[in-house]
């Protein structure tokens, strides 16, 4: 009797609960539906949500002699100027997008749950979900904002960019350092062998180009660690389409991939042990040029090391996003003079050893007569 009694109790209590859940639940959709009603009455958002002020990281925020840096891993003027990027002219709630962007950019910061992130914020755990997600997509669908090629008149700066940071002018028409780097994450157990990489650990490729600046000029994110780099290379929209590098200019490519001259020009360093001294001159010139992206993808490791440097936390499918976004904001920094120095353990990490090159194939030209030539303009400007 004192079982059944315990468990018609019990059975009392969780649909007690259920009732109260459900109640509530129908109290937020009301609410929400009153908002969109008031929205489309007044041509203007209403909130439905009570956003608490006093919570210590918006008052840090609303702090305008505050600094953000150790919160946010950006600068305040990075920060207001990826508000700027990002401000949207309607908004679906009270909030607005200034909310939602300190929301993701702490997420990203710490690396934290959801649960953390909605205490942090006094907001509801699904919305910090929903922020995430919104904002990946909506950062996804402004990238080119600050993700892109070099207009035709700059592409000469561009190149003396190279040139000095190669130490010789025979490298002014290299507009753009190339290579690729592996993002931990945690696999799907779809195909999950797809994702173990060459260096042993699961992970997704993001091969981007950079300046000499170490500005992402281009990104292609999301296949499988296990995909070797020139197959990704020549899977990217920019060499299907020729788009880039222009006819007379030519990509920095470290040894993984192959010297090409068509159908877009790559120059690579000569196989190691090299012959000579001409070969090692100029594969000395190129790595001073071309390690520029390696920094590049250090820089943007070790300021989201917190969510970059482990397996990340999101399922594989949304993973490029998040990916996408980290190197939107390394280029936000560096146009708002938000600049730091990779952490030595990430710099490691990059430079760890390469996959072996693949062979040209049919439809390609070799570039070793380029960089032949490339190499004896070194040795004849020397003497």
């Amino acid at each position: 009797m004192e079982l059944a009694a315990a468990i018609g109790l019990l059975s009392f209590i969780m649909l007690r609960l259920m009732n109260e859940r459900r109640i509530t639940r129908r109290r937020r959709q009301y609410r929400r539906l009153l908002a969109l009603v008031n929205y489309l009455e007044s041509g203007r958002p209403v909130a439905y949500c009570r956003l608490n002020y006093n919570v210590p990281i918006l008052r840090l925020w609303f702090n305008a002699e505050a600094e953000l840096r150790q919160e946010f891993r950006l600068s305040r003027r990075a920060m207001q100027g990826l508000q700027r990027l990002l401000k949207r002219d309607v908004e679906d709630h009270g909030w607005g997008s200034q909310l939602e962007v300190l929301i993701y950019v702490y997420w990203l910061a710490h690396g934290l749950s959801y649960r953390v992130v909605s205490s942090v914020f006094s907001v509801p755990r699904s919305t910090v979900h929903r922020i995430v997600n919104k904002v990946a997509r909506h950062i996804q669908n402004n990238l080119k904002k600050v993700i892109h090629f070099p207009r035709a008149e700059d592409l000469d700066a561009v190149g003396e960019g190279f040139g000095l940071l190669a130490g010789h002018q025979v490298f002014n028409n290299a507009v753009g350092a190339i290579d690729g780097c592996h993002i931990r994450i945690k696999p799907p157990q779809l195909h999950r062998l797809d994702y173990l990489n060459y260096k042993g650990f699961y992970s997704i490729n993001m091969q981007a180009i950079c300046d000499a600046e170490g500005r992402f000029l281009d990104i292609f994110v999301g296949y499988p660690g296990s995909v070797h780099d020139t197959r990704i290379l020549k899977n990217s929209p920019f060499y299907l389409a020729g788009q880039y590098p222009p006819t007379g200019y030519f990509l920095l490519g470290d040894g993984g991939y192959p010297c090409l001259d068509s159908p877009i020009a790559v120059i690579t360093p000569y196989k190691e042990p090299v012959i000579g001294a001409v070969q090692g001159r100029f594969n000395f010139r190129h790595s001073r040029a071309r390690s520029v992206v390696e920094r590049s993808f250090g820089i943007m490791k070790t300021r989201w090391r917190s969510t970059l440097f482990k397996a990340l936390e999101v399922r594989p499918a949304f993973a490029p996003l998040v990916i996408a976004t980290c190197a939107f904001l390394h280029n936000v920094c560096l146009d708002n003079g938000d600049l730091l120095e990779p952490d030595a353990d990430v710099a490691q990490d990059i430079f760890d050893p390469q996959a072996p090159r693949e062979g040209l194939a049919h439809d390609e030209r070799s570039g070793s007569a380029t960089r032949d030539r490339l190499a004896a303009l070194l040795i004849q400007e020397a003497h």
